[in-house]
């Protein structure tokens, strides 16, 4: 979602690309990315692996202002598929045509959800990623608008809270999700925070 990847564990050859196979996947702590140089899926497990607290979110004060200043309209699952295209603009792409395709038919399950930020009729921020029971797997944010991303981060965590879920991963750890809150633990450590939330109902 928000740092550099390296090391993936498998390819498509390995793992074959499909819906049941990536939400298999997910439930195993592994995802995947895609490559638009040689059209290729490769599968990540990061560790450690980094997530954030739900109830140690910290928002700062430069972010609390923009969102008290109140001039943006907040949305769930209205455009998912138009957030990530957003989340495409601009960086090396690993959301590829077949990674649109395949997370926009988890979308249409109800097994992947979107937050948009508006100004007016334009998108200017959002975020996506995956559902599991409790847990919400972030997987891109994007922004056109300073700050947009930043207060769909914060809208999504308000939602997962009001949602009753427990985990929210962020797979990589950066400077800029340090600021949020977000820490590393390893991966076995992921794995049973995943298992144990993923068996709660939670309604996103």
């Amino acid at each position: 979602m928000m740092g550099s990847v390296d090391n993936p564990i498998a390819t498509e050859f390995d793992i074959p690309f499909t819906v049941e196979n990536v939400l298999a996947g997910y439930r195993q702590g592994i995802f995947p990315m895609g490559d638009d140089e040689d059209d290729l899926v490769y599968w990540f497990r990061p560790d450690p692996r980094a997530i954030l607290p739900l109830e140690d979110f910290h928002i700062p004060r430069s972010l609390q202002r923009a969102m008290d200043n109140g001039e943006f309209e907040v949305t769930a699952n209205r455009a998912f598929s138009d957030v990530m295209i957003g989340c495409g603009e601009g960086r090396p792409v690993w959301i590829t045509d077949r990674i649109h395709d395949l997370y926009n038919q988890l979308h249409e399950l109800k097994k992947a959800h979107s937050v948009e930020i508006w100004s007016g009729e334009e998108l200017i921020g959002g975020i996506y990623g995956v559902q599991l029971g409790g847990v919400f797997m972030a997987e891109s944010k994007f922004h056109r608008v300073t700050n947009a991303s930043k207060i769909a981060l914060a809208k999504l965590v308000e939602r997962l809270r009001e949602g009753g879920f427990a985990l929210l991963e962020v797979q990589y750890l950066t400077d800029h999700l340090q600021q949020f809150g977000a820490l590393e633990i390893s991966n076995a450590e992921y794995l049973l925070r995943l298992e144990k939330a993923a068996r709660s109902e939670c309604v996103f």
